[in-house]
């Protein structure tokens, strides 16, 4: 028996090394804000995705995510979906307005937005290479 495991052993090659070594990978997160909104550090925008719903239109899905322990209004959003290697003064790739409905207490809830664009859905870098900005348009604070 033990002549079969060595043997079984033997026969398995190791894993194959790495030789080239790629640069730190960019964890883009959540969106992010600057928001000065007091509602801003208790809304998440997360997971956007896009698909072309015709040429020149975007829809674009995420979810709101509500973290405080209180029921939260309606919520109106400028977003700006920017690439993770766009400079500060680089224009975003896209950039509308979303209307959030009434959230509950931590809940979640599934946004979609369309939005006017003069790129194709190919010519968008891919949903790991954008981010989101966001900020808090209503209710005024």
């Amino acid at each position: 028996m033990l002549t079969i495991v060595l043997a079984l052993g033997g026969c398995s090659s190791p894993a194959p090394q790495a030789t080239t070594k790629q640069g730190p990978v960019e964890v883009t997160g959540p969106a992010s804000t600057t928001s000065k909104h007091p509602l801003a550090k208790y809304i998440e925008l997360a997971g956007f995705r896009l698909a072309e719903s015709k040429p020149g239109e975007l829809e674009v899905k995420f979810v709101a995510i509500n973290h405080s322990e209180a029921d939260l209004g309606d919520l109106g959003l400028t977003i700006r979906l920017k690439t993770t290697a766009a400079k500060p003064d680089d224009p975003p790739v896209a950039e509308f307005m979303a209307k959030v409905p009434s959230l509950g207490p931590l809940e979640i809830r599934d946004i979609s937005a369309k939005v006017s664009t003069k790129l194709r859905i190919y010519e968008l870098p891919d949903w790991q290479f954008m981010r989101a900005e966001f900020d808090i348009t209503s209710p005024a604070p």
